[in-house]
């Protein structure tokens, strides 16, 4: 399994797989064909879909300028590839000198037909919960983060300071923005005004709800506005677990140290899910995003919690398993609605599912791993008007108002 370093990128929002993938794609590609003199990407699938709303044809022709770019929306079915899926082609005198296929698959990443991963960079033997928790035992490691360490080495903290710090620095940066998010749905930015909407009448139960949701609506906004981010596992899903790590950390005082352990551990729920399932919402819809962020994040706060390894799994598994069959449906294409206030619930719900781990995980049916399992076959069933193309759901219902009005 590949080091959590791939699960938590630094960058520019709003999606990480329509335009982090592509703006990585771009650069090797462009760094490959220096004799080009100029270029020509076609956009397949999701990418096409709603790669206007997403900034992938932007992003694009920024990373290949001053060169000419042709973007081309395509509207070919490739069955056999990634839903998110682009050709490059570099050109001179307008003919076609060389050309790349790349599948944007999510969280940043790409993979590169013909191109096979190095197993090298994969420092965690196991694959599967199951098989790093019989590893745990048989090693008396107690929790994951320590397992972390023992793998990936002492300097992987070095590492999550830089992301803990990111994390802040956005929630910072939403909190003290107002105004409305780019693209046209004039979307008011509400992090600041749920932060300082505090009621005279306001129980402990309604001002946890209110704080951490304006935590995750800070960095989602962010997001949405282009602003840096950290993805967790991706730019759709950042506001999740830096909100639930904040308030966790205000309200209990947690050391930075304990926050570090948390994102350690959330890392490596976030890398089982990617390698065993999916974290593309084009691939496998919302569930794999938001519904992977949210079981991050419930895991993160059973380690900080001091909980042992089943409850961390029990955690992890009941977040995941309540957003089975989460629709992607973004309005216009825009990582805005219903993202942000999906990112806020998700960060509610990971509090409560960590609670309920406390208390029932001796009662427990389904493992992670059964679930990763469900997820990633829920999401290839979905038809494809849930899964990022802005065709279907919410999506749909809102352009035929608009239509009709």
């Amino acid at each position: 399994m590949k080091s959590i370093r791939d699960i938590y990128k630094i960058g520019k929002g709003p999606s990480s797989s329509h335009t982090m993938g592509p703006e990585r794609a771009a650069r090797l590609f462009r760094k490959e064909h220096p004799e080009a003199t100029g270029f020509r990407v076609v956009l397949y699938g999701s990418l096409a879909k709603t790669g206007v709303g997403h900034g992938t044809d932007r992003v694009l022709r920024e990373v290949l300028a001053p060169l000419p770019t042709e973007i081309v929306f395509s509207d070919q079915m490739l069955p056999e590839a990634h839903p998110n899926t682009l050709d490059l082609f570099a050109l001179q005198a307008e003919q076609i000198v060389a050309s790349l296929r790349v599948e944007s698959i999510g969280g940043g990443d790409i993979r590169i037909a013909g191109r096979p991963d190095n197993p090298d960079d994969d420092p965690y033997p196991e694959n599967s919960f199951a098989e790093i928790a019989d590893f745990c035992k048989w090693r008396y490691i107690k929790t994951l983060s320590d397992y972390v360490e023992l793998n990936e080495g002492p300097e992987i903290w070095d590492f999550l300071a830089q992301v803990w710090a990111a994390m802040k620095r956005s929630i910072e940066e939403g909190l003290s923005a107002v105004g409305f998010l780019p693209g046209g749905l004039n979307v008011q930015r509400k992090a600041k005004l749920l932060l300082e909407q505090e009621l005279s009448t306001e129980v402990p139960q309604v001002r946890e709800c209110r704080i951490i949701c304006a935590y995750a609506f800070a960095v989602s906004e962010q997001n949405a506005d282009n602003g840096t981010i950290v993805t967790a596992p991706t730019c759709g899903a950042c506001g999740v677990l830096p909100a639930v790590l904040r308030y966790v950390q205000e309200t209990r005082g947690c050391s930075d140290e304990q926050i570090l352990r948390g994102l350690a551990t959330a890392g490596i729920i976030g890398s089982l899910t990617k390698r065993n399932a999916s974290i593309s919402g084009a691939e496998c819809g919302c569930q794999a995003e938001v519904g992977t962020a949210c079981s991050m994040a419930a895991a993160a706060l059973a380690e900080i919690y001091g909980l042992n390894l089943d409850q961390v799994e029990y955690a992890a598994e009941m977040a995941m398993e309540h957003h089975l069959g989460l629709t992607c449906d973004p309005i216009c294409g825009l990582v805005q609605i219903p993202c942000i206030e999906r990112n806020a619930v998700a960060a509610m719900r990971a509090m409560n599912a960590c609670n309920l781990s406390y208390f029932l995980c001796g009662s427990r049916n389904i493992s992670y791993d059964m679930v990763c399992k469900a997820m990633r076959e829920t999401g290839l069933n979905l038809a494809h008007q849930y899964k990022e193309t802005s065709e279907g759901g919410l999506a749909r219902i809102y352009n035929r108002r608009q239509k009709r009005n």
